[in-house]
């Protein structure tokens, strides 16, 4: 059942309405394996080069496979017992959180899913929307857990919804709140249990911080299906509730 539902989900996100191929089948589901941290950043032509030590994930990957380091999809190079590299594109640089990289800071890791894993999270590409700002992690008052205050760009603002999903450094987690102004909302707020904050690298976040964020993929769909100039979709709401979605 799980592996159907994998080929399903990859069938109806990675096709336009005329059947076209619009990425790779690589899948990730948000659900955080590993926290790695970065041990090295230098510059290898027009890319930059940077080295993260993650054991677990280093005993797993090969060269050339597909790894999603804080919610960006890049590829394996260069493993060592312990660690393995990857290379940013100028493009991938400019347009994440990796801008703000630092020797020393903490990243999440999650390999792609296989067809008969478990969907724990979301459907995650590992292609990012836009980069947010924390605003905050607190404590809730006479809890043991924290609300996450992320400011949101425009661009993925719009996606944004209540119990929706979103993929915040690589991690899949549902909204709680939408904020700010009427007809302007770019704030959002997740409760965030304690496994997540000691799992994952969000404990490390101060204020401030630039935070990679994919929206979720369904809702670009149906946008896309909702625009006038569309032709007919053999996608249908009835379909992706038949899928689980």
């Amino acid at each position: 059942m799980a592996a159907e539902r994998i080929r399903a989900a990859q069938e109806l996100v990675h096709k336009t309405n005329n059947g076209i191929i619009v990425s790779s089948t690589t899948m990730f589901t948000g659900i955080i394996e590993e926290v790695g941290r970065i041990t090295g950043i230098r510059q290898a032509g027009e890319n930059r080069r940077i080295t993260i030590d993650a054991p677990q994930s280093a005993r797993e990957l090969k060269t050339g496979d597909s790894v999603a380091v804080s919610g960006v999809c890049l590829t394996a190079l260069a493993i060592k017992s312990g660690s393995f590299s990857a290379d940013l594109a100028p493009e991938t640089w400019a347009r994440t959180s990796f801008s703000q990289l630092k020797e020393g800071a903490l990243v999440n890791l999650e390999l792609p899913m296989k067809a008969d894993g478990r969907f724990g999270g979301h459907i995650v590409q590992g292609h990012v929307d836009g980069v947010g700002r924390v605003l905050a992690l607190e404590r809730i008052a006479d809890s043991e857990n924290w609300w996450l205050t992320i400011e949101l760009p425009p661009e993925v603002a719009k996606y944004t919804v209540h119990k929706g999903s979103i993929c915040i450094e690589g991690i899949s987690l549902t909204v709680a709140r939408i904020a700010g102004a009427k007809g302007k909302e770019n704030r959002c707020e997740i409760a965030i249990i304690p496994h997540t904050v000691e799992a994952t690298n969000l404990n490390s976040l101060q204020p401030g911080a630039p935070v990679n964020l994919e929206a979720d993929l369904i809702a670009k769909y149906v946008e896309k299906m909702m625009r006038p100039d569309q032709g007919r979709s053999t996608i249908t709401l009835q379909r992706l509730a038949e899928e689980g979605f």
